[in-house]
């Protein structure tokens, strides 16, 4: 019975501390939420509280959008985004893998240029990918003819790669271009909808120009929005073309010095 009782009352005390953390978090989370709404302020959230209750996820308000934006012009626009952004994937990653560290290239082909093993440096320059291993693997294939040729050489092929690190760009700028072209395009078809309707309803009503006038806002907003991406995207790759080609000139300046020493040396 004594056991019974001592853990009766042992029971009884840890519910009752069960029961005193309960109230405590509940205040505590009365208090939060009584310093939240003094922060923000009672209509900002109520207006939070509101958009939780809608529960209409981005993806849901931009398909209402683009149904409600002439599902026509905002395909093409659609289309214009999704071509352009393969474009810029595909010469992001080119560009990407065609980076390497030029001077650690430059080094050892010094290494094995003043050591005689000029065909080592060759081998070394085709198993490395990028322009710039191009670049002085061709430099080495004249390495035994005199410098004007060598130089001519370097610069011809320089050339030709600078090319291929531009391909594809004037594409991207079509689609930049295209994209809020084709939103304009719905701007206006929107606006001769509207006075369409004008002249069929013969009533200038707000809600007859209100429906053709949304229509050509939010075909113009998606097409600005995606010429605003993909213009990111482009800025981006030229930055990275231009990072290439100054370290093919750097490389292309070094390469010449090696060859003229170790041709000085052999005389």
């Amino acid at each position: 019975m004594t056991a019974l009782m001592v853990c009766g009352m042992q029971s009884a005390a840890q519910s009752d501390s069960a029961s005193v953390q309960v109230v405590e978090q509940a205040d505590t989370a009365v208090q939060t939420e009584m310093a939240i709404e003094e922060l923000i302020g009672e209509e900002d959230m109520a207006a939070i509280e509101n958009m939780a209750a809608e529960g209409d996820g981005f993806h849901t308000q931009l398909k209402t959008k683009f149904v409600e934006g002439s599902a026509g012009f905002m395909s093409l626009v659609a289309l214009a985004l999704v071509l352009g952004l393969a474009l810029c994937i595909e010469r992001i990653i080119y560009l990407t893998l065609s980076e390497i560290n030029a001077k650690r290239l430059l080094s050892d082909i010094e290494k094995k240029v003043d050591t005689g093993d000029v065909e080592g440096a060759k081998s070394l320059c085709r198993d490395t990918r990028g322009p710039v291993a191009s670049i002085c693997y061709q430099g080495l294939m004249h390495m035994e003819e005199e410098m004007d040729v060598v130089e001519r050489s370097i610069v011809s092929y320089g050339a030709v790669q600078s090319a291929k690190l531009e391909k594809g760009c004037s594409w991207i700028t079509l689609f930049i271009a295209i994209a809020p072209s084709l939103g304009f395009l719905g701007t206006v078809i929107g606006m001769v909808m509207a006075f369409d309707r004008i002249q069929e309803a013969d009533d200038m009503s707000a809600t007859i120009v209100a429906e053709g006038m949304k229509v050509a806002l939010i075909t113009t907003i998606f097409g600005i929005i995606v010429a605003l991406i993909l213009q990111v995207f482009y800025n981006y790759i030229l930055s990275k073309i231009e990072h290439l080609t100054s370290q093919m000139e750097e490389s292309a300046i070094s390469l010449l010095d090696i060859i003229m020493k170790h041709k000085q040396s052999r005389a």
